[in-house]
């Protein structure tokens, strides 16, 4: 679903049924187990889980060359299968500055390996979005994952 749409969606649904949101963002490029402790506590935060997949060209830039694995409609679809996670939206920006603004979630959500910041900090705050660091400590992430294929192969 396209962001402005989740937006009308989400602001109809939180005035009918007076639901909290929360919203998380990453690029999911290759789901694993710190991703679903990631979602299971950022569901945890609010009534509706929201999922902001980083879209392919994004996630070149954030992680190099050879990726995404899989295109952000695919990671969008796994995301969305998890039965912790209501919408997922594919959004073209570095950050999700601009999703906080539309959406305007009751929290945002960051995994803990962002205990020393987190990029829409000052947006959230400015915009009255609650940021919870959610997860547990991070155990896994796809690039090691990649290495150990590649080291194996």
């Amino acid at each position: 679903m396209e962001p402005e749409e989740l937006a009308a969606v989400l602001a109809m649904r939180r005035r009918e049924e007076n639901l909290t949101i929360a919203l998380a963002n990453g690029c999911f490029d290759l789901l694993h187990p710190g991703h679903i402790a990631f979602l299971q506590g950022a569901a945890a935060e609010a009534d509706i889980l929201v999922v902001g997949i980083n879209a392919d060209d994004t996630v070149r830039v954030l992680k190099g060359a050879g990726r995404p694995i899989m295109g952000a409609a695919d990671r969008a679809r796994l995301v969305t299968a998890l039965g912790m996670v209501d919408y997922a939206t594919i959004f073209a920006e570095s950050t999700a500055d601009r999703l906080i603004e539309l959406l305007r979630p009751n929290v945002h959500c960051k995994g803990t390996d962002y205990s020393s910041g987190v990029p829409e900090e000052a947006t959230a705050h400015r915009v009255g979005v609650r940021v919870a660091l959610v997860g547990g400590p991070k155990t896994h992430n796809t690039t090691d994952i990649l290495h150990t294929i590649q080291e194996e192969a």
